[in-house]
């Protein structure tokens, strides 16, 4: 590998939303740098399975709201 082309690693904080810290390394910001995250595993609807939508508006929509009234649902 060439020398001097690589990002510094090095260890860094990692807060979550409700205040649970953990160290890990990372090339973000200088050694000991705090990163606060807003959005986490724990408050997410991704990762806790909150209410999600899904719209369907594509063309098999488009199909069954022309022809709803054929008893096609």
């Amino acid at each position: 590998m060439k020398k001097d082309i690589h990002p510094d690693y090095h260890d860094i904080t990692v807060v979550l939303t409700d205040g649970t810290e953990f160290t890990t390394r990372s090339t973000y910001g200088e050694p000991g740098a705090i990163l606060k995250l807003d959005i986490d595993p724990s408050t997410h609807p991704a990762w806790t399975g909150g209410p999600q939508r899904v719209l369907d508006t594509g063309r098999v929509a488009k199909f069954r709201n022309k022809f709803k009234g054929f008893g096609l649902d």
